[in-house]
């Protein structure tokens, strides 16, 4: 398949007309608590929406989620008026359906069940596709690592990746994952709950200046979960992970035409190009070619109804993709005979923000023409705030001094100011301007000229440590020619886990390591000229995120009782080039 715009048919497309329906008077009918048994017995509830007195079956999309089916009423009501038949189903556990909600666990085998079952109702044709974001995106993948023969296409969206971003992005526990457990615990929906922000800052805020271990944080909230404990206990990648998630050998199956959608600004835009990337590794060509991304301007929830405005940036209105009809044009390509989506032009859709432009390429290691090194340097060893800061330039370091900063797990100075969001946290300067000694900048002179950047950055650094273990970040910055700053992308990293997320490997004290930040987020934008990058590199002590208290021990078990002050030492010289890479499109 070529990479142009011609209006390709997908194979096994049913013969039935696309299009939107435009006609208001267009009446659906509903069946209530349909129950369909999985292969164990357990029965999942659903509630099936569908055109009245449609003339043939029709194809049926679904959404399994964890998040109370009904709260999808107004997706189910345009698909179903739009030429499908349209499912809510509530993952086992949540809702009305039978059995107990075991995250990750239970969706493959329960995703094939469904699909299967569908595919047998007189109301369907045997075309099956899926929809949904975040959990809902994720069990699609999870649906196709069992390969049910009927499922036609899916759309995963802002898709968690287990164990890759959720609830451990890259080995580091994050706080939130005890909030989304208590939304989604019990059979009813904490909608509520799950949005007291003041109490989960409060609950946070608890573990993070009392000092304690990360693994009673489920006690502190007050939901002790058995879930919550098991995950604790299987807080790297490894088998307990495996079992949810396809191997290279499914990808390399894989014969689908997947829509993956996510956005600069997604907090499981790791997870979705996670997925899109093994994808692309490891599929076959065929299966490959029928694979498109689409990356926007958008938070998490932007994935599925884009806003203009997210953490104070406002963007133009080329990033108020409808997505509604963008589904169904897909669909109608995948599961019809319609045309492509007028839309992917390309198999990868980018925006490239400040400038309100969509581009295109066939791939995403296409995209960049350039990958400018910048190399990290500073003036005998002067680079720990804002204001007396290191280099990235392009010249190649000689002899320099290193940079020193340290990090002490029992100040809470930083996390104390965290707690009090900020709403426009792509503009924040707070933390960047509040180092507390725990850090180091970097800049680049201003840009000569306007100059976009599209991809993934990655830094090389060489640190030395007097501790065993501690936690790395990193986050680039736009500075724009009037002093506020734009955030761009960000990575971390534990350093036992500098070489394998599946094994930990404790850090040699005293020794010179490498350390290659190599995952950080995707963006594209528009560098204004007489704009600057700014790096900052700390070790992240934050509500957020489990604290590692530097003892080298298992980390959620930690607490103040444990903490030791790592000194760092961050080399640049000619022996050691650490080096921000950072891809430009001309």
């Amino acid at each position: 398949m070529s990479t142009s715009d011609e209006e390709t048919t997908i194979p096994g497309a049913v013969d039935l007309p696309g299009g939107i329906v435009t006609d208001p008077n267009v009446k659906i009918d509903m069946l209530w608590g349909v129950k369909i048994p999985m292969r164990d017995g357990v029965k999942l509830n659903a509630t099936v929406f569908m055109p009245q007195n449609m003339p043939q079956p029709l194809p049926l999309v679904f959404t399994l989620t964890p998040y109370i089916s009904d709260s999808y009423q107004e997706r189910a009501t345009y698909f179903s008026k739009n030429g499908y038949v349209y499912a809510l189903v509530d993952c086992r556990g949540r809702g009305n359906s039978e059995g107990e909600f075991e995250p990750v666990v239970n969706e493959p085998h329960d995703g094939h069940d469904l699909v299967e079952w569908f595919a047998a109702q007189p109301w369907c044709n045997g075309k099956i596709s899926m929809w949904g974001g975040s959990y809902a995106g994720y069990d699609q993948w999870a649906t196709l690592k069992e390969f049910p023969p009927h499922l036609s296409t899916i759309v995963p969206v802002a898709s968690g990746y287990p164990s890759l971003d959720f609830p451990f992005p890259k080995n580091i526990a994050a706080t939130y994952f005890i909030q989304w457990m208590t939304y989604t615990s019990g059979v009813t929906g904490n909608t509520n709950l799950f949005a007291a922000g003041d109490f989960w800052s409060q609950k946070f805020g608890e573990l993070y200046k009392n000092h304690l271990p990360m693994k009673d944080l489920d006690k502190i909230v007050g939901n002790l979960s058995t879930h919550y404990q098991t995950w604790m206990k299987n807080c790297t990648q490894g088998p307990y992970w495996d079992r949810a998630l396809p191997t290279e050998q499914d990808y390399a199956r894989i014969d689908v035409p997947i829509l993956t959608i996510t956005g600069h600004y997604d907090g499981d835009q790791n997870g979705a190009m996670g997925f899109y990337l093994r994808h692309m590794k490891y599929g076959n060509e065929k299966a490959k070619a029928n694979h498109y991304l689409v990356i926007g301007p958008w938070d998490h929830a932007g994935t599925r109804t884009p806003k203009k405005t997210i953490g104070g940036m406002t963007f133009g209105d080329a990033s108020m993709l409808d997505m509604n009809k963008l589904h169904k044009e897909w669909y109608d390509w995948t599961m019809k005979t319609g045309p492509k989506p007028e839309f992917l032009k390309k198999r990868v859709a980018y925006y490239v923000m400040d400038t309100d432009e969509w581009k295109y390429a066939d791939s995403v290691d296409e995209i960049a023409t350039e990958v400018r090194c910048y190399y990290l340097d500073s003036l005998n060893g002067s680079a720990n705030d804002v204001f007396h800061s290191g280099l990235l330039t392009t010249q190649k370091p000689g002899q320099s001094k290193p940079d020193q900063y340290v990090y002490d797990p029992l100040d809470t100075r930083s996390g104390e100011m965290e707690l009090k969001a900020n709403p426009d946290y792509i503009f924040d300067q707070t933390a960047a301007l509040n180092l507390f000694g725990n850090g180091l900048v970097y800049h680049t002179e201003p840009f000569s000229e306007d100059t976009e950047v599209s991809g993934y950055v990655k830094l090389t650094t060489y640190i030395e440590l007097d501790v065993p273990d501690t936690d790395f970040a990193a986050t680039l910055y736009e500075v724009l020619p009037d002093g506020r700053t734009v955030m761009l992308s960000s990575d971390m990293m534990r350093a036992r886990y500098r070489e394998s997320l599946r094994e930990g490997k404790l850090v040699p004290m005293g020794e010179i390591v490498k350390y290659e930040f190599d995952w950080f987020t995707w963006f594209s934008r528009n560098i204004r000229k007489n704009s600057r990058l700014r790096l900052v590199f700390v070790c992240p002590n934050t509500p957020s995120l489990e604290k590692n208290y530097n003892a080298g021990g298992v980390v959620n078990e930690e607490s103040g009782a444990d903490a030791r002050t790592a000194h760092v030492k961050f080399y640049h010289d000619a022996e050691h080039p650490a080096c921000l890479q950072v891809p430009i499109v001309k």
